[in-house]
């Protein structure tokens, strides 16, 4: 039982370095990533600046990290399509498009909850 969960923790220890190796990678290449990392930022002390309820800053904090995670997609989808295919392909560009778009609905549902709560 010991080995097993010593295993498991250092798979967990591992999974969490690599993930900061992926995001080190992005953010020292990605200019999109800082963006939306400063928005984030900007977004979060709004939130917490604001007469929110807990459930609504789970919202648009919540929102903000599907903004960065759809990102982070984007940038590994572009960065494989640039690899496999160093050429213009239109396959390549839809798959690029596609990966963008993700990020755009996602900011846009971000945008939408903020309008909600502002408005609503």
């Amino acid at each position: 039982m010991f080995i097993f969960v010593r295993g498991q923790f250092r798979r967990f220890l591992n999974t969490c370095l690599w993930s900061l190796q992926g995001w080190m990678a992005a953010w020292a290449s990605e200019m999109s990533l800082r963006q939306w990392t400063i928005v984030n930022i900007l977004s979060a002390a709004l939130a917490f600046t604001l007469d929110l309820t807990a459930a609504e800053r789970a919202i648009i904090l919540g929102f903000g990290l599907l903004i960065l995670a759809a990102e982070l997609f984007n940038t590994a989808i572009e960065e494989i399509v640039d690899h496999l295919s160093p050429e213009r392909h239109p396959f390549a560009k839809k798959a690029k498009d596609c990966g963008s778009a993700g990020v755009a609905l996602t900011a846009m549902a971000g945008g939408a909850a903020w309008l909600v709560l502002l408005i609503g």
